[in-house]
């Protein structure tokens, strides 16, 4: 078996894609379920028929290429990744797992190979956040970690629920037929950009994660007392914004004290009221993310916030509620997943490092359901999730090669 990656078509198709967008390029802008979200799903399926797989989507909008193999009862090999995009963000994120996949099995089929298990690319619904307040919409419906009673519940940012989105989308399945089953796949394993510097900073082209980190989310509410900034005295104050300064260096020393490299906490939203300068801050809402591979080390920090809010609340005078939004459970990717990775990489003389995954992924709930694994490839400076986000053709070809040897290798 001869494998060729055709990397002018490769990174053409990415390029399509990424002018189909509401934002004016470079870049790209592509909230889930928006007219340049339903555009550019119809392309994608266009370019997976003329490859001439079997197409087909769920109620949630997840769409699934198959290619069928020898024996089609057994279970599949998956692999992919989203197209959703941020606001103002890059072309690859996400794109080079679904793209890179879709030309995995181009390659495969025209190297004359046949798999026993079928390969099936997965387009995840909504891996980004933007729209209804949680990330990995698709996946975690997939595995069962997101039931559809709470899926029913979520709305966007114009109170329209979930349910009317679909329908106006063009989806009306029955939200209890998407949770698959723990033998629909063998294995899945998801080609990404590592959206982190370490890759180029080692001048390896390759990582080989090992381990995914999982986010837990916080909604904080601070109250104060509002005033005149100029009529209320210093002692008399009950400062919202004073209170959540100060929580949110609280937020930042406790991960900081973990002294484990992969804590990470951010106060990524600060939103004041009433957000006038003479006018004293009466209320401040938070969004903390709070992430480590450890769940035990990352739930200490959030029991270090919680204590140091009541100890702030006192101090200042005012009441602080927190709301948690979720807390997953981080992943550990599964040896054999890793393992024809490795071996793929050695195939072909690449080295590669292994690496923790610190962004999550559909990987993270993929891995509730099949032995799961990634392949990062580098991004320049480590830059993503903004229009500059940039990964060279030849490593995208080289991330593609790779996944279409670990396809082959799991398939058989």
């Amino acid at each position: 078996m001869k494998l060729e990656i055709d990397q002018s078509r490769l990174v053409s198709e990415i390029e399509t894609l990424a002018s189909i967008s509401d934002a004016e390029a470079p870049a790209v802008t592509r909230i889930v379920f928006s007219p340049a979200d339903l555009r550019a799903r119809a392309w994608l399926k266009a370019r997976c028929a003329e490859a001439g797989l079997v197409v087909r989507e769920d109620a949630i909008g997840n769409i699934f290429v198959r290619w069928a193999g020898t024996d089609p009862s057994a279970p599949a090999v998956g692999t992919g990744s989203h197209i959703d995009a941020i606001p103002n963000a890059g072309k690859y994120d996400g794109v080079v797992g679904v793209l890179g996949g879709l030309e995995a099995i181009r390659a495969l089929e025209r190297s004359g190979f046949r798999p026993k298990h079928s390969i099936e690319l997965l387009v995840f619904t909504s891996e980004e956040p933007t729209r209804f307040g949680i990330g990995c919409l698709g996946s975690r419906m997939l595995s069962g970690v997101l039931s559809p009673d709470a899926a029913r519940k979520l709305k966007d940012s114009d109170d329209t629920p979930l349910d009317a989105v679909l329908e106006g989308s063009g989806f009306r399945g029955d939200l209890e037929r998407v949770r698959l089953s723990a033998d629909h796949y063998k294995a899945f394993v998801e080609l990404h950009i590592e959206q982190g510097p370490l890759l180029e900073q080692h001048q390896i082209p390759l990582g080989v994660v090992t381990s995914i980190a999982a986010p837990a989310s916080l909604r904080i509410l601070l109250e104060g007392s509002g005033g005149h900034a100029g009529a209320v005295l210093m002692p008399e104050r009950h400062d919202a914004l004073c209170a959540a300064a100060e929580l949110i260096l609280v937020v930042e020393n406790a991960a900081r004290a973990s002294g484990a490299p992969d804590t990470v906490a951010t106060v990524g939203i600060c939103e004041v009221f009433p957000g006038a300068v003479n006018s004293i801050p009466s209320r401040v809402r938070l969004s903390a993310d709070i992430r480590d591979v450890d769940l035990q080390r990352r739930d200490a920090v959030m029991r270090k916030i919680e204590d140091a809010s009541q100890g702030i609340a006192e101090k200042r005078r005012v009441s602080i509620r927190s709301e948690l939004l979720n807390a997953d459970v981080p992943a550990t990717c599964a040896d054999p997943v890793m393992e024809a990775l490795s071996e793929s990489c050695q195939k072909h003389a690449f080295s590669f490092l292994p690496m923790v995954s610190r962004a999550y992924h559909d990987s993270l709930f993929m891995s509730r359901i099949a032995p799961t694994g990634m392949v990062f490839i580098p991004c320049r400076n480590g830059y993503s999730h903004r229009p500059d986000e940039y990964a060279s053709p030849e490593d995208i070809a080289r991330g593609t090669l790779v996944l279409a040897e670990t396809l082959a290798a799991l398939s058989r």
